[in-house]
């Protein structure tokens, strides 16, 4: 039989969602992880990771699809930061071959405050980090200060009529169209921006949600 959920359950996955942490905070990275799959992969695809290329991820959550990455180069040098201390520990356990070979590494941040210097990256990217943020304009600018000039930023997010089918997103998830998203990254210096909108296929596991998108916003300065 079916688990049924309260409201005090879906708010307590919502915080979950948006700072793992503990036992459960585990289990949700694992269900992330299955539930994501094509719109991590979608992204990385989009983000088109080059030889050389230095690569932020802001919110990598426990860092399984670290190796999409790193894997289609050497000389690839991979960063990731997360707001979850938990993530991070388990992002540099699920990757310590490449940390110690020195082309991946983890830090806990904010994205309003990322502690990298000015222009450090040739690309960015963020997957279903951005209703969390607190400051849109902000985490922009750092975004921006922390990228290299013609930099590429991938920002990846379910649409807004799909979220709004999610009882969690009622919780503390700050949802706007792709209108606004463009509004906001262009207000904020990116001006060239491609948007793609993919339905994800349906997974047998999540039946309940079946229907779930992706878009994702291609950007550069």
């Amino acid at each position: 039989m079916e688990k049924q959920y309260t409201e005090e359950d879906f708010k307590n996955i919502a915080s979950q969602l948006r700072k793992p942490e503990g036992e459960n905070g585990l289990k949700i990275a694992e269900v992330m992880n299955k539930g994501n799959s094509p719109m991590n992969l979608y992204s990385i695809a989009a983000l088109n990771p080059l030889p050389n290329d230095n690569i932020l991820e802001v919110g990598m959550g426990n860092g399984y699809f670290v190796k999409n990455i790193v894997s289609l180069s050497s000389t690839i040098n991979y960063f990731g930061c997360d707001y979850s201390a938990l993530m991070v520990e388990e992002a540099r356990k699920l990757n310590k071959n490449w940390v110690d070979k020195g082309s991946v590494s983890f830090l806990k941040a904010t994205i309003d405050s990322l502690p990298y210097k000015n222009h450090s990256f040739h690309k960015i990217i963020t997957i279903n980090t951005f209703y969390f943020w607190e400051d849109h304009h902000k985490a922009l600018s750092e975004i921006k200060r922390v990228l290299k000039p013609r930099g590429n930023f991938i920002l990846s997010v379910r649409p807004k009529h799909n979220l709004e089918k999610f009882p969690v997103t009622k919780y503390n998830f700050n949802i706007l169209s792709n209108k606004k998203i463009i509004e906001l990254l262009k207000a904020n210096g990116f001006v060239r921006i491609e948007v793609t909108e993919i339905k994800e296929p349906i997974q047998e596991e999540f039946l309940s949600n079946p229907e779930r998108e992706t878009v994702i916003f291609n950007c550069t300065l």
